[in-house]
């Protein structure tokens, strides 16, 4: 007789783990400000949108090192020159699985969550990635998951 093992897969999603208050800039923004911006929210990047809200790009505190590393004039510069254009993204409805494979085969640490038309509408970190797997592991054990 043989038995059919039946494949199971978390239900959770991009949605379920995203931060829906996505923080933007345009890329003509000065990098001094961009900056200013991450500190002020305590984030490690931030989305770069055009003009209609479509994502145009990502910046991140490590794209603000290499600007500070090279004697920028960071009032000066803007976010359009040191920004990753097309960023890699994933949408709502996207499985854990496909996050963390994205972030994992691509050396990211930040996706965004774009709806049909390509814009925004939040943001996972690896930390979002970090503290879910950390909750289902402490459900699953039975233990107490930390805030």
């Amino acid at each position: 007789m043989v038995f059919l093992r039946r494949r199971r897969t978390l239900p959770i999603r991009a949605e379920d783990i995203m931060v829906r208050e996505v923080v933007t800039v345009t890329p003509e923004t000065p990098i001094s400000k961009a900056a200013k911006v991450m500190w002020e929210n305590r984030i490690g990047s931030l989305v770069v949108v055009s003009a209609d809200g479509r994502i145009r790009g990502i910046v991140t505190e490590r794209d603000m090192v290499f600007a500070c590393s090279e004697g920028w004039d960071l009032n000066s510069r803007r976010v359009i020159d040191i920004m990753t254009d097309n960023p890699i993204t994933v949408r709502p409805g996207d499985d854990i699985v496909t996050v963390i494979n994205k972030m994992r085969d691509t050396g990211v640490r930040h996706l965004p969550v774009v709806d049909e038309d390509g814009r925004p509408i939040g943001i996972i970190s690896y930390r979002d990635v970090l503290d879910t797997i950390m909750t289902f592991f402490a459900l699953t054990l039975g233990l107490q998951a930390r805030d």
